[in-house]
């Protein structure tokens, strides 16, 4: 069916006195005694379309009277001027074709529905303006990722999704198998199981592609992958999914520094994206979610992140008046009320903590000359708390064979990441940023589950 979109009748001034087809789900029906109005949407588009249906056309106020929203139709009409303020256009209707009924028990009426109502209807809550914002702001998003990368000669690369290597060292993998669990439950232990699975050892689904994306950046120079993480975290936060997207690029030659300069230029140039081509929903979100947004993202492409070393960061807790709840001392791994006094009342802009105690960090940090702490940086954003992690890998082979060894890990599963500091081992850097809490940011929706088409959460029944 030849139709225009929406966004584009709204956006060209040449639509005006044409005859056009345009598609999409009622919205609102408002029935006078001579006239009817009627709002659509199609997706393309926060803004809906007002139709306007007038009683010289007795077949289409016919149509239009046994309407119910909710239905899907196709109209043809003439795009006018609308008198009204609010509404830069509206189509006069010519012809209208019903393409899909919606009974009176459609769960999306046009009132206020509470975000926990709406993971209810995950399949329908889209047709909502919340989460028309969402999913648009979030593909804008993914396309300026993507577009800064490709413009700085980075490479698009793919990880694997099932792994054998858990690159965090804990133990919140999903496992994958073959093995038939009911029948291997019931019978005695055995310590060989995974010889008889699919790949002939215990793997599950990646935590991070980040020591692949390390190979790949040790022959291709500048690569990132982009794609889903899984972790079987044991969290109910606002802030957790158990299935995420993970931008993580890693450069060759390049310590913390450099990439801490990538970094900054990477969040201001997605923000400034973000800014110009979704300037109504930051509107929207700003109007009904977080009053402050617009400002708040302003102040991030404006200002010098921040930079406190973690050593220097624990003095100042220490020095401050407020009582913690957990308290802090140098090798605690900071919790969240410590972070939001730093970034909103203190710096009130994001903020890098550096140099992170090694023994709460991943086993393939760069150590730091004093032996105690690695070279990290997490970014911490006002509001929300850290979006990105980086830091400078270890490039010495003895160094990272010792942590290895350190950390009682199975030497075998990583002599090919061993390898990459034998065979003309470099320095190199990189980092992750979570897109889930990205979108969160930049639209001011404070939990996980509504930046993410169909939330995997621990503890709730999964539906689709």
């Amino acid at each position: 069916m030849r139709h225009e979109d929406i966004k584009s009748v709204y956006n060209q001034e040449e639509y005006i006195g044409k005859e056009i087809t345009v598609c999409g789900w009622v919205r609102t029906i408002r029935r006078l005694k001579n006239m009817c109005f009627v709002e659509i949407n199609d997706g393309t588009s926060l803004k809906n379309l007002q139709l306007v249906v007038d009683n010289n056309n007795l077949e289409n106020m016919q149509f239009f009277k046994q309407l119910s929203v909710g239905s899907s139709i196709a109209v043809n009409g003439i795009v006018v001027n609308s008198i009204n303020p609010t509404q830069k256009i509206e189509l006069e209707v010519k012809k209208a074709q019903l393409l899909g009924d919606c009974p009176t028990d459609y769960p999306i009426q046009k009132k206020k529905q509470n975000m926990e109502y709406l993971r209810e209807y995950v399949h329908l809550r889209t047709r909502t303006n919340t989460f028309n914002a969402v999913f648009r702001v979030r593909s804008v998003l993914a396309k300026a990722i993507h577009d800064y990368f490709q413009e700085n000669n980075f490479i698009y690369i793919n990880t694997p999704i099932i792994t054998g290597s858990n690159c965090e060292g804990a133990g919140e993998m999903f496992r994958v198998t073959t093995l038939d669990i009911d029948k291997v439950s019931k019978e005695n232990y055995n310590p060989n199981i995974y010889d008889m699975d699919f790949f002939g050892k215990k793997v599950g689904l990646t935590i991070s592609g980040q020591l692949e994306a390390e190979a790949m950046a040790c022959s291709l120079g500048k690569v990132y992958t982009f794609g889903p993480s899984f972790r079987a975290e044991n969290s109910n936060t606002k802030r957790h999914a158990a299935e995420f997207w993970l931008i993580e690029p890693e450069v060759a030659f390049a310590d913390l520094n450099d990439i801490i300069v990538i970094i900054n230029d990477i969040v201001k140039f997605i923000i400034n994206r973000v800014l110009a081509e979704c300037s109504e929903e930051i509107k929207f979100f700003t109007k009904f979610y977080d009053n402050s947004l617009f400002n708040r993202l302003i102040n991030v492409v404006e200002s010098d992140f921040g930079i406190l070393d973690y050593t220097d960061a624990i003095k100042f807790l220490e020095k401050s008046d407020l009582a913690f709840e957990f308290p802090v001392y140098w090798g605690c791994d900071l919790k969240n009320e410590h972070l939001r006094y730093l970034t909103d009342v203190v710096y009130k802009k994001p903020m890098y903590l550096i140099n992170y105690p090694k023994n709460l960090k991943p086993f393939y940090i760069k150590t730091n000359a004093d032996g105690k702490t690695v070279a990290s940086a997490d970014l911490y954003f006002p509001g929300i708390g850290d979006i990105i992690g980086a830091c400078q890998k270890e490039d010495n082979f003895e160094l990272l064979n010792n942590r290895i060894k350190e950390l009682n890990m199975t030497e075998e599963d990583y002599y090919w990441y061993m390898d990459l500091r034998k065979y003309g081992t470099v320095p190199h850097s990189g980092f992750g940023i979570g897109l889930e809490r990205l979108v969160m940011y930049t639209t001011g929706i404070d939990n996980i589950r509504d930046t993410i088409s169909f939330p995997r959460t621990k503890c709730k029944k999964l539906k689709l």
